[in-house]
């Protein structure tokens, strides 16, 4: 089932289950969804203390629902990197290793977008947290603090695959 479509205590429960996935990438694109709801809603309620407030809850939904996504792809592209590490290793080991490769690279490039988002989201927390509506500070500082969460876990994934795969570009 697809992760934004299960109810939330489901999918805490996988989660914690002994199944490999979902894991750090789906939770850490959850984390970064998270921060940008709150990010949308805190600028949605400090139209009165920021002239762009629409833009920025605007912004910050776009986000949310580029982000959110990325959770059960991150599932999926992990997928694929146990299929291929599981490859007989009676097959040619160059061939073997090339698909691991493939596999790796392709589970670099989910996490990179969780990172690249949660940049953006923590960007727009920072400033409601400064500008926005006070009372909804507290808010805004939650926002910030997940975005940073899912930001930093999402860039040690793409880190761990890069070096297992010996990915050597400038991603």
């Amino acid at each position: 089932m697809n992760y934004l479509e299960q109810p939330l205590a489901d999918f805490l429960d996988s989660v914690a289950s002994g199944e490999p996935a979902p894991s750090g990438g789906a939770v850490a694109a959850v984390a970064v969804a998270l921060a940008a709801g709150l990010c949308s809603m805190a600028a949605d309620l400090s139209a009165d203390h920021l002239a762009d407030a629409a833009e920025l809850a605007e912004r910050a939904e776009r986000l949310r629902r580029r982000v959110a996504p990325l959770a059960q792809e991150d599932a999926t592209a992990y997928g694929h990197v146990l299929a291929a590490y599981r490859t007989p290793d009676d097959e040619d080991p160059d061939v073997r290793w090339g698909r691991i490769q493939r596999a790796l690279s392709e589970a670099t490039d989910v996490p990179l977008t969780i990172a690249e988002t949660g940049a953006m989201v923590a960007e727009i927390a920072a400033r409601l947290t400064r500008e926005g509506n006070q009372n909804l500070r507290g808010d805004a500082v939650a926002a910030a603090l997940l975005a940073e969460a899912g930001t930093r876990a999402a860039a040690v994934l793409v880190e761990i695959n890069m070096g297992a795969g010996e990915i050597a570009d400038d991603r």
